[in-house]
This record gives C-alpha cells, structure tokens and sequence, in this order.
C-alpha cells in the first residue's frame, strides 16, 4: 500500500509568497476564477455601505452559472449614490473583488467606497481630486474602491494582484483599494 501526501498551502501563507516576490501573469481572469473554485462551486460577496447604511451578503454564482437576482442586487448596492443611478456592473469585477476576499480570510465585509459613477459624478470628483481618472472604469461599472479595517491596503492590494485578472490601485493615505477588470496593471502607494 503506497501513501500520498499533499502539501496544503493556506491562503496567509499563499499572501507570504506574494509579499516576497513578484507576480508576471498574462491578464486572464483564470486565476480569479481559481482561487474561488475551492469555495465549493459558489461565489459570495459581503459588502457594506457608509454612505447609504446598507449591507449585502450574497451567493450570486453557484455552480458555473450566475445568479440573476442575486447580480441584479450587487448593481443596485453599487450604484452611484449620489444621484442613484445603476448600471450592469460587471461580473468580472466581482469575481476579482470575491477571489481577494477570499484570499483575505476574513468574515468582515468589504465597505464599499465607490462601484459605478455617473460620468455626472466623476466630472465633479475629477475637478476637486487630481486622482480620478477621465475615463474612470467606474463609469463602466467596471472598478470598485474597498476597504476593511482588519486588513491594510497592502494586504488587499497583494490578494487582488494575485488574481492576476485586473488593475489594482494602492491608495493609502485615503485607506482604500482599487480593483477593476481592466488590463493588469498596479499602481499607488
């Protein structure tokens, strides 16, 4: 009788390896969709919102398939809350914003700064900050800036970056990340 071993990697020491090297990857959501394959064929995403008051704890894939009620929700809860207009935001983010939070480890929800914005709204935020970009991927319902308070926004940034499926933005003196389903790229500090 032969016995196998399998080396298990937890998802800190996993976040270790990140930390200490550099991650080349080709911009492919493969490596989202890995890491939130072992959740057992579903995909959730908590979040929270300080400017709304409300919450969200949802399933919104199971098994290969989204769920349309559950995504329909996740574009209400991300809306532009300043003038309440939605957009269909798009999957791929969510599934980067899922994967991190997984890798994270953590039960807190996200609290979601901003998903999609009107172009209305990024004009405005456009003209009182130099860092908001012209065609912003938040006009797209592509980006979302999020935040917890048990993890810094180097440990966000390096579970998002090593998703290896979009763009990621370290803003630490405002104390958030930045993650949309745009080339792979990274940037901040």
């Amino acid at each position: 009788m032969r016995k196998s071993t399998t080396a298990m990697i937890s998802r800190r020491g996993l976040l270790g390896v990140f930390a200490a090297t550099t991650v080349a990857a080709a911009p492919t959501y493969s490596n989202a969709f890995g890491f939130l394959r072992g959740s057992g064929d579903i995909r959730r995403i908590r979040m929270y919102s300080g400017r709304t008051g409300e919450t969200l704890d949802t399933i919104y894939w199971i098994d290969g398939d989204y769920i349309s009620e559950a995504v329909r929700e996740i574009n209400f809860f991300m809306r532009d809350w300043r003038n309440g207009e939605s957009v269909r935001m798009d999957t791929r983010t969510i599934d980067i914003m899922a994967a991190a939070h997984n890798l994270l480890d953590v039960s807190e929800p996200y609290m979601l700064l901003s998903g999609y914005r009107s172009p209305a709204t990024n004009a405005m935020l456009r003209s009182r900050s130099g860092g908001v970009a012209r065609n912003s991927l938040h006009m797209k319902g592509q980006a979302a800036d999020l935040r917890l308070s048990s993890r810094s926004v180097g440990q966000m940034a390096r579970a998002a970056s090593a998703c290896a499926a979009g763009g990621v933005g370290k803003y630490s003196r405002s104390n958030f990340v930045h993650m949309d389903c745009g080339p792979v790229r990274t940037w901040g500090g």
